[in-house]
């Protein structure tokens, strides 16, 4: 896998579910504020575009591709929950997506929740950590792994008994 994330590859490895469950939970309150306000200034005359029997529209579904697929192919290569925990969406050779990859991820996720988000158990299993949609798509969640670095060593006082 090339370097293409600007990070030597002995600073990344795959993410694991923890983290990724993690960082969908960010995006999650991230998109929800995001639609209450939308949905405030908006008003409630296309209320039937936003909301429908399970609580998503059309308008609902084009917003949330838009917000994934448009982060994960920009320069910043994952949404900004990914971001938050220091995850990057790549392809197999370590570079950046496309837009029609990260829409074919996007799109390939209710695959994944399909029965009984199978689909994304396997990232648990998997040896790269990739789900259903990351085979699908053939992408990769990389964390990015800062070493702790030693405090810098002062000087110790003279002993002055």
């Amino acid at each position: 896998m090339n370097a293409d994330a600007g990070a030597n590859s002995a600073d990344l490895e795959y993410a694991g579910i923890g983290w990724r469950l993690l960082a969908f939970l960010i995006d999650a309150i991230v998109l929800a504020l995001g639609g209450s306000i939308l949905g405030i200034v908006i008003g409630n005359g296309l209320n039937p575009l936003f909301i429908d029997y399970r609580g998503q529209g059309l308008v609902g579904v084009v917003l949330q591709w838009l917000y994934f697929a448009g982060l994960e192919s920009s320069s910043m290569r994952g949404s900004l929950g990914k971001r938050a925990c220091g995850l990057i969406v790549v392809d197999m050779e370590g570079r950046r997506l496309t837009f029609l990859r990260a829409t074919a991820r996007y799109f390939s996720k209710m695959l994944s929740a399909l029965v009984l988000f199978v689909g994304y158990l396997m990232i648990a299993f998997t040896e790269r950590r990739q789900g259903l949609h990351d085979l699908i798509a053939s992408t990769v969640v990389l964390k990015e792994v800062r070493p702790l670095t030693a405090a810098p060593s002062r000087p110790v006082p003279p002993d002055t008994h």
